[in-house]
């Protein structure tokens, strides 16, 4: 996140922290196409 979007906030830091492997693994396939930080999150 903070590689394509710069320093993320601290309730997305803490939303990453809280997540499950399974989540993880959907957002980073929707990093690679996301134009913004909240795309990741909400599909």
């Amino acid at each position: 996140m903070e590689r394509k979007f710069s320093p993320s906030n601290a309730r997305l830091r803490q939303q990453i922290q809280a997540a499950d492997a399974e989540t993880l693994l959907e957002w980073s396939d929707r990093i690679l196409t996301a134009e913004t930080p909240e795309a990741v999150f909400h599909e």
